[in-house]
């Protein structure tokens, strides 16, 4: 796991754009896995500036999204959907039928979990996850005691899920209960994840989920068993690692190792 400390919110969305920049660019028809929340939003608007003014070329790119609420049309201004239109997808030049986004309001939802497992499958599988974190240690929707093995499924969310979101709605009685989301080992099957995160908020459940124990109570831990992890955060989000210092080190002198 490599582990990138920037100094602002700013400076880990450049750097979290860049990475996926240069996915795009080595491989044009790159495979992306796309999350939502309030991190990536810097991620999706430096994204953009590199579309519109470097020429950054999304026109072969296939996208899947983690997650939706259960019950959310696609038009609904809080739905998933209508969150990676309004701060992606309406800006760049992917093909709107290399989207995906999982459908709230599947009429047999068992059927279409393994479906959209299939719809991965047949794209070749996920060359780069983007994830942020819950406040909980989650990954995805992917609960306090979620199977580490899951599959996309429907997910009960937490109270503390429902509170951290409740920002985003009218009433906190308007949250959804249920999501769908790909499972912990949908996530552990791609093939290189990078996840971010900011704010003294996050700082607690970042230094747990890189240096605490691997347990399906905080689902971001079974990211230490995969091998190609990047984790990138601010200053605060960093704050509470151990090993801080032995991080920025190795990071820094990183370019030594390529002469």
């Amino acid at each position: 796991m490599e582990i990138i400390i920037s100094k602002d919110y700013d400076e880990l969305s450049r750097t979290a754009a860049g990475i996926i920049r240069d996915q795009v660019t080595a491989k044009p028809n790159s495979v992306l896995g796309l999350a939502t929340g309030g991190t990536p939003i810097g991620t999706y608007k430096e994204l953009i500036r590199m579309h519109e003014k470097e020429g950054l070329d999304f026109s072969k790119v296939t996208t899947f999204n983690l997650d939706e609420y259960v019950g959310l049309e696609p038009t609904h201004e809080q739905s998933y959907h209508y969150f990676m239109h309004e701060n992606l997808f309406n800006h760049i030049n992917v093909n709107p039928e290399n989207i995906h986004v999982p459908s709230g309001v599947a009429s047999d939802f068992e059927s279409y979990c393994r479906s959209y497992e299939e719809e991965i499958k047949g794209a070749g599988g996920i060359d780069l996850q983007l994830l942020g974190i819950g406040s909980d240690g989650h990954i995805a929707f992917n609960e306090p005691g979620t199977s580490l093995a899951s599959r996309t499924h429907i997910e009960t969310l937490d109270e503390l899920t429902i509170k951290d979101n409740a920002r985003f709605f009218d009433k906190p009685k308007d949250v959804p209960r249920f999501a769908i989301t790909m499972g912990v080992g949908t996530i552990l099957d791609v093939k290189a994840i990078l996840l971010i995160a900011n704010g003294e908020k996050k700082a607690d459940v970042v230094a747990t989920f890189i240096e605490g124990p691997i347990t399906s109570q905080v689902t971001s831990s079974a990211l230490q068993l995969h091998p190609c992890v990047t984790v990138v955060l601010d200053e605060p989000a960093a704050s509470r690692l151990k090993r801080l210092d032995y991080y920025k080190w190795a990071y820094a002198n990183k370019p030594k190792l390529a002469k």
